[in-house]
């Protein structure tokens, strides 16, 4: 059985996990369904699900778990989800009709004339609230609550299925036969070809540049060139020890959304939140490995087949636009806008990209395979999933995830190559040069978007209509808890 590790971690866990529902007041207590296992064992379970990945790689296959336990467990979390969802979705329908509700009292009064400024403004604030409020609980309803209990469903499926996909590793490397696996001719990485025809990207690369500008789709680039330099260099790096045949162009946008991107062609692009995310130079390298891969197996071509890139950004154009250059805006986004949701990581999803559950498993393998040719420690990307789902919670982060493949297919893929790379005495996770670049991000504070020295720190959000109005009641949530404590929060008395 799991040894108690991180135990005051699990005992909040655990209490909130035990305590009453109270999603909000329009919507009534309830309660988080009964723990359907022994409280040994699904205190335990409840443990092994908040534990980093390389660790629970460890412990997982020495676990004692059956296969009827981690089960149950699953059906506990698919229920714990239904509840949190359905008492969220009430709470954001209750928030619509209080919307409505003051909207109704304004164009009343204003009809009526009888309004005076102060009933106006009061009036506005009411508005503008329940448009935050309410944007917020569908938030968390149609993304942050889904993707906290994947997360969940890994690090299940991980303690039931490790131990013997550890055994079939251990089968193929005695016997050979990790050799033949797919791009498995690690020593051949830049004499090989993943795909053909890298080059002809080039164009189209360009041309999805331009219609993203032209769309409104493309923050501003960082002006820093200190942090431009160091992030070009170690992405040079990369590329150098890669399958890449084409130029390497880098760009690192002035955004505080977590996510990096390539488009065909060679075209990287890291946001600054992803930068100032990272802990290490492993977990950076990883990052840009993987997409540097996307580029090598020309996913993005598989899109440029079907549509233009125009034509499938159009439907996201709207959004974009209000985002990234400062245009109209309705209050309702306000909030999404404060947590990333609607970021261009999610409009450059794989899925809407027309990318495949197989071409992502591909780019984590390729990744892993050049994170360690240049000389880096790949177990980097694993840590670095795995911070963006627990300590980053499931909001700035939620755009680096992809709707495809499941969180377990990705690690366990990224960690069954790992195994099978050939062994390397000094594997480099953090150099002096790294922590130099991160001191030049930490000009400003969280919420505002980075300048120069020189520069006084700008916004990076919309402001809202209605000044001097009180802050609306959001759902309180900080980063590194886990959603059971949205979903089920303690009682006031504890």
């Amino acid at each position: 059985m799991f040894q108690v590790w991180r135990a005051k971690k699990i005992q909040r866990c655990v209490a909130v996990l035990l305590s009453g529902l109270l999603i909000a007041p329009q919507t009534g207590a309830q309660q988080p369904p009964r723990p359907p296992l022994p409280p040994e064992v699904f205190d335990a379970l409840a443990e092994a699900v908040e534990t980093p990945y390389l660790e629970l790689f460890d412990k997982a296959a020495e676990s004692e778990f059956s296969a009827a336990q981690i089960q149950r467990m699953r059906d506990y979390f698919d229920d714990s989800e239904d509840v949190c969802l359905k008492g969220m979705k009430r709470k954001a329908k209750a928030l619509d009709k209080d919307l409505e509700k003051a909207r109704k009292e304004l164009r009343q009064k204003t009809n009526s004339r009888t309004i005076s400024e102060a009933e106006r403004h009061d009036l506005h604030c009411t508005i503008q609230n329940r448009r935050i409020e309410q944007e917020q609980a569908a938030l968390f309803a149609k993304h942050s609550i889904p993707l906290a209990y994947q997360h969940k469903e890994a690090k299940l499926d991980l303690l039931e299925s490790w131990p013997a996909e550890l055994l079939r590793i251990d089968e193929d490397i005695e016997s050979g036969a990790y050799l033949r696996r797919e791009h498995g001719d690690v020593e051949d990485i830049g004499f090989r070809e993943i795909v053909e025809g890298q080059n002809k990207d080039i164009k189209r690369g360009q041309e999805a540049i331009y219609e993203m500008r032209s769309l409104g789709l493309m923050p501003r680039e960082l002006d820093d060139e200190r942090v431009r330099t160091y992030v070009d260099r170690l992405a040079q790096a990369v590329g150098a020890r890669s399958d890449l045949q084409v130029p390497l162009n880098v760009t690192v946008l002035d955004s505080d959304e977590i996510n990096a991107f390539a488009l065909p062609g060679g075209y990287l692009f890291i946001h600054r939140g992803l930068l100032e995310a990272v802990e290490n130079d492993s977990q950076l390298v990883g990052v840009i490995a993987h997409e540097i891969a996307h580029v090598t197996a020309r996913h993005g071509h598989r899109l440029m087949k079907r549509a233009t890139i125009a034509s499938i950004l159009y439907q996201a154009a709207q959004v974009g636009a209000i985002i990234f250059t400062g245009g109209a805006v309705g209050i309702g986004t306000y909030y999404a806008l404060q947590y990333g949701f609607y970021g261009l990581g999610l409009v450059l999803s794989l899925e809407l990209l027309g990318v495949s559950r197989d071409y992502e498993l591909e780019a984590d393998r390729l990744g892993v395979q050049y994170t360690w040719n240049a000389g880096y420690d790949p177990r980097g990307f694993i840590e670095f999933f795995d911070k963006m789902a627990t300590e980053e919670g499931y909001i700035r982060g939620a755009s680096w995830f992809r709707t495809h493949p499941p969180f377990y297919a990705r690690m366990l893929e990224s960690r069954r190559e790992i195994a099978f790379l050939p062994r390397k005495a000094e594997l480099i996770v953090e150099t002096d040069k790294f922590r130099e670049f991160q001191s030049d991000l930490e000009f400003c504070t969280e919420g505002e978007e980075r300048s120069t020295p020189e520069e006084p720190c700008r916004p990076t959000l919309l402001e809202p209509y209605e000044k001097d109005c009180p802050p609306p009641d959001k759902i309180d949530y900080e980063p590194g808890q886990p959603i059971e404590a949205v979903c089920f929060p303690a009682s006031p008395s504890r």
